[in-house]
C-alpha cells in the first residue's frame, strides 16, 4: 500500500504521524475553515468553487490571505501530493487555512498557515447508494444563522452531535434546523427535496452552508429543464415529497429512503447523479 503525503504550509510529509505543531489555532479554538475536495481519474474537481468559498470565509474571519493563495497555487500543490501518493484514480482531499498560532482567544496576528492532506477514495465517479438512508430530525442543538453559517468553519460540534445522535438512534443521518423550525441541512449534506418534478432545497439566506455540489446540482437541474426553487423547508415538507436526497462534494448524491414512516423514491436523484457523471467524464 502506497503512502499518501501530506503538505504543511509548503513542507511535503508522510502522512505517518504528527504533523501539525502545538498551539494551532484550528486546534485549540476552531479557528480556521477548511474545503473537502473530490478527485476524479487523478484530477481535483470543482476547485475553483471551493478556492472561492475558502477565500470568502476568509475574508469574514479577518484572515490576512496572502496574494498567492490563488486557485493555480494550490492546485499545483493539490496536484503535488497527488502524483507524490500514487493516485490516479479516485481520492479525497482537505484544504485547511487556519490563523497562526499564539495568544489566546484575541489572536497576536491575522496571518495564516494552509495544510493539504490526500486520501485514496474507493470509487473513481460518484456512486449512488444501493439503499436509500435513514433519517429523523436533529433536536438537541439548532444551527444559528449568522455571517459564518454559509462557510465550512472548524466549528463543527453541531454536526458532530448530529451525526453520533444518529448512529445511537440507528439512523443514516439527521437534519439540522434553524432556530425557526426551517430544515437547513443533514450532518454532512445540502439537502434536496423533489415534488412533481420540481427540487427544492433551503435558500443561503437560511442559513445553509453554500455546498459546492448543491450549487453545481443547481446548475445541473436548471441546463437540464428541471426547476429549482430556493426556498424554506418545513418538516411537512418532507412528508408531501416524491424524494429527498442530499448533496455533498465527495460522495455526489445520496438518496433518502426513509423519514419516520415515509418512503421515498430516488428517480431524479439517480437522473441528476448521471449527468453529474457524465459534466465530470467530459470536461
Amino acid at each position: 500500500m502506497s503512502v499518501s503525503y501530506v503538505n504543511n504550509n509548503g513542507i511535503v510529509l508522510p502522512n505517518e504521524g504528527a504533523t501539525i505543531a502545538a498551539g494551532n489555532r484550528a486546534y485549540l479554538y476552531g479557528d480556521g475553515l477548511f474545503e473537502s475536495i473530490r478527485v476524479l481519474n487523478g484530477k481535483a474537481i470543482n476547485f475553483e468553487n471551493h478556492h472561492k468559498r475558502m477565500m470568502e470565509g476568509a475574508k469574514v474571519l479577518k484572515m490576512r490571505i496572502p496574494a498567492f493563495y490563488t486557485v493555480e497555487f494550490f492546485t499545483s500543490k493539490i496536484e503535488e501530493l497527488i502524483l507524490k501518493s500514487g493516485i490516479s484514480e479516485g481520492a479525497k482531499c482537505k484544504i485547511s487555512i487556519d490563523r497562526i498560532g499564539g495568544s489566546t482567544y484575541s489572536p497576536d496576528s491575522n496571518e495564516v498557515n494552509f495544510f493539504i492532506e490526500i486520501y485514496p477514495y474507493e470509487a473513481n465517479l460518484f456512486e449512488l447508494n444501493s439503499k436509500g438512508l435513514e433519517i429523523d430530525i436533529y433536536t438537541d442543538l439548532k444551527k444559528q444563522k449568522n455571517l459564518l453559517s454559509n462557510y465550512k468553519t472548524k466549528n463543527g460540534l453541531i454536526y458532530v452531535m448530529a451525526a453520533i445522535t444518529a448512529k445511537e438512534k440507528n439512523l443514516d443521518d439527521l437534519l439540522i434546523t434553524n432556530d425557526k423550525g426551517g430544515i437547513l441541512e443533514s450532518a454532512n449534506s445540502n439537502l434536496f427535496v423533489v415534488s412533481n418534478g420540481v427540487l427544492y432545497t433551503p435558500g443561503l439566506d437560511e442559513g445553509c452552508l453554500a455546498g459546492t455540489m448543491r450549487m453545481q446540482v443547481i446548475n445541473i437541474a436548471l441546463q437540464h429543464n428541471i426547476k429549482v426553487y430556493e426556498c424554506n423547508i418545513l418538516p411537512q415538507n418532507l412528508l408531501a415529497a416524491d424524494e429527498i436526497f442530499f448533496t455533498n462534494a465527495i460522495r455526489g448524491i445520496q438518496w433518502v429512503g426513509g423519514y419516520r414512516t415515509k418512503r421515498y423514491f430516488n428517480t431524479v436523484a439517480r437522473k441528476i447523479q448521471s449527468y453529474l457523471n457524465d459534466y465530470w467524464e467530459n470536461s
